[in-house]
C-alpha cells in the first residue's frame, strides 16, 4: 500500500497487554464495563469497553462513537440487537481514549487515528482470549459514527492486521474517506471547549446547541444520553466526560494535511471486503452527496442510505433508524 502502509504499520507491531475477564454466559440487562490495557509510545493506558449481551458469544458487533462521543451513545441500538438476534451475540461499545471511562492520554498529539485503531486492536484481541483458543470468533461487524468510522475504514482496508476475523459487515455512519474543510474548522473551534454546568437539564441543553445537526432524538433519549456524556467537576457541578486535549491536534489539522490523510483513505476504502452501508444525514456538511456516491462506485460499493432531517450526524437512536441497522447487520 506504500505510503499508507507504511503511516499504519503501528497496528501491525502493536502487542497489547491484555487483562481478561472471565466470560458469562448470561446476558445482562445492562452492560458490563471492563477495560483493556493498549500500548502507547509513552508506555500504556487503560481503555474503557462496554460489553451488551452474551460474553461467550462468537459474533461480535463493535460500535464506536463519534469524536467528542462515548460508548454509551449505542444503548439503544444494543438492546435492539439484541432482542432480534437469532443466535447468541455481544455488542461491545468502547470509550475511545480520553472519553467516558477511558484514561486520558499524557501525550495530546496521539489523539489521533493510528492510536484509536491500535487501541482497538488490543480490545479485540483481549476478548478473542475471553473466548478461548478453542472458540474462535465467527463473525466481526462494526458501526462506525462519523470517528467510529474512519476507525473502522483503517482497520477494514488493511487485510494484513491482525483482526481475529475479517469484518464482515461495515456500518459507516456520516463519513467517508473525504471530509469537508468547513466541517474540520467548525469542529477545530467546539472540540474541548466546554465549561460547567449546574445539573443535567443545563448539561442537555448546552449539548443539544453543539449537536441540533444530529437530526430529531426524544427529549428523554436526549437526557439519558446526556447523562453519560457528564461527569463530576471539583465544585460538585457537572462537566463533560472528555479530556479537552483530544482538541489539539484537531485544531494543528491544515487544509493540506486533510488532503494528504483524504488520499491515504481512499486507498484504504478501496481495499475494504466488507459489505457496506453508508448513512448519509441528507443535511450533513461532512459528508458531501459527491462523496457519498463515489463510495457508492468504488471499494466495496458501499450501500447509500440517505436520511432526511439530519446533518452530521444520526444518533441511530430512532426506531426507523435502529431498523435498518438491525436488519442490515442481523438479516441473510
Amino acid at each position: 500500500m506504500g505510503k499508507s502502509s507504511r503511516l499504519f504499520s503501528i497496528f501491525i507491531t502493536l502487542t497489547p497487554t491484555l487483562n481478561p475477564t472471565p466470560a458469562s454466559n448470561t446476558c445482562a440487562p445492562s452492560p458490563q464495563l471492563e477495560w483493556v490495557t493498549c500500548p502507547h509510545p509513552e508506555g500504556q493506558h487503560r481503555m474503557a469497553y462496554w460489553r451488551w449481551g452474551d460474553a461467550g458469544a462468537r459474533r461480535v458487533v463493535v460500535c464506536v462513537h463519534g469524536l467528542t462521543r462515548q460508548g454509551r451513545d449505542f444503548d439503544r441500538l444494543a438492546q435492539a440487537l439484541l432482542a432480534q438476534s437469532p443466535e447468541p451475540l455481544q455488542i461491545i461499545c468502547p470509550d475511545v481514549a480520553g472519553r467516558g471511562r477511558s484514561e486520558w492520554l499524557s501525550e495530546p498529539t496521539l489523539y489521533q487515528i493510528p492510536q484509536y485503531a491500535g487501541d482497538m486492536l488490543a480490545m479485540l484481541a483481549q476478548i478473542q482470549l475471553q473466548l478461548g483458543a478453542d472458540k474462535p470468533l465467527q463473525t466481526l461487524d462494526w458501526v462506525g459514527t462519523s470517528m467510529g468510522g474512519l476507525i473502522g475504514m483503517v482497520l477494514a482496508g488493511q487485510p494484513s492486521l491482525p483482526l481475529p476475523c475479517p469484518i464482515r459487515r461495515l456500518v459507516l455512519n456520516d463519513v467517508g474517506p473525504a471530509i469537508t474543510w468547513s466541517s474540520v474548522q467548525r469542529m477545530q473551534v467546539y472540540v474541548g471547549q466546554y465549561g460547567q454546568y449546574r445539573d443535567l437539564d443545563e448539561a442537555a441543553a448546552a449539548l443539544w446547541e453543539l449537536s441540533q445537526g444530529f437530526g430529531p432524538v426524544l427529549p428523554e433519549v436526549w437526557r439519558e444520553m446526556s447523562l453519560h456524556m457528564t461527569r463530576a467537576a471539583a465544585d460538585g457541578q457537572l462537566t463533560l466526560h472528555y479530556d479537552p486535549a483530544i482538541g489539539v491536534p484537531v485544531r494543528a489539522l491544515t487544509a493540506e494535511a486533510a488532503a494528504s490523510g483524504e488520499a491515504m483513505l481512499w486507498a484504504l476504502y478501496d481495499q475494504i471486503q466488507a459489505q457496506t452501508l453508508l448513512i448519509r444525514g441528507q443535511d450533513s456538511d461532512l459528508l458531501t452527496p459527491e462523496t457519498a456516491a463515489q463510495m457508492t462506485q468504488r471499494g466495496p460499493l458501499a450501500k447509500l442510505d440517505t436520511w432526511p432531517g439530519c446533518g452530521h450526524a444520526p444518533t441511530l437512536t430512532g426506531d426507523d433508524q435502529i431498523a435498518v441497522l438491525t436488519h442490515f447487520l442481523l438479516g441473510d
